[in-house]
């Protein structure tokens, strides 16, 4: 038996496979070892990050010059916006009395005289109104000049009344007897009162 005459073919195709792969990893690693030199020899040059120099006041005032703008002025007045803000409306103190036992028709008869007037007009009115939903409104405007007075810091005799007015509420069912066995629905009404007090300059 001799090497170049093997009696196992399958050990002499093994040899030439392993003989190949050593041939290949020889050749690669060559090739890479030039590829190292090259790189070593001729390094490409590679950008450096700078930071950024802080401006000197010449170039501060070279530059305010060109654009007419200084720079402490700029950051004074702040970034310009687009929209102008919308300025607070006028205010308004609202005073509501709920369920009041009167009817809501019978109170807008007493409220029509006092829609626009002052404060001070409307108390005489409503101390001199003959009828019975009168003292409601007058209790009610009472409470809208308080409100005013300590909610938001106003004074009462410089109010007026901007709107008023009268809306119907839940209505008590009753039931009285009538003659011969029969029985009657008696309507008790009942309204909600609203009055919205406002500055006089605010017309």
């Amino acid at each position: 038996m001799t090497p170049s005459n093997p009696q196992d073919p399958q050990k002499g195709k093994a040899d030439e496979a392993a003989g190949k792969q050593a041939e290949e990893a020889a050749a690669a690693k060559q090739a890479a070892g030039q590829a190292d030199a090259e790189a070593t020899a001729d390094p490409t040059p590679t950008r450096k990050r700078t930071r950024r120099k802080a401006a000197t006041p010449e170039a501060a005032g070279q530059a305010a010059a060109e654009t007419g703008v200084d720079k402490a002025a700029a950051a004074a007045t702040g970034p310009r916006r687009r929209h102008r803000q919308k300025t607070d409306p006028a205010v308004q103190v609202r005073a509501q009395a709920r369920y009041v036992r009167t009817s809501a028709r019978k109170a807008r008869l007493v409220c029509d005289h006092i829609r626009g007037k002052d404060v001070e007009e409307a108390r005489a009115i409503l101390a001199f109104t003959p009828r019975a939903a009168s003292k409601p409104w007058l209790k009610l405007l009472e409470s809208a000049v308080a409100n005013a007075e300590h909610n938001h810091e106003l004074v009462g005799e410089e109010l007026r009344i901007a709107a008023v007015h009268a809306d119907e509420g839940p209505t008590l069912k009753r039931f009285r007897p009538r003659a011969m066995g029969r029985a009657t629905r008696i309507r008790k009404r009942t309204s909600h009162l609203t009055i919205t007090l406002s500055p006089k300059e605010s017309r």
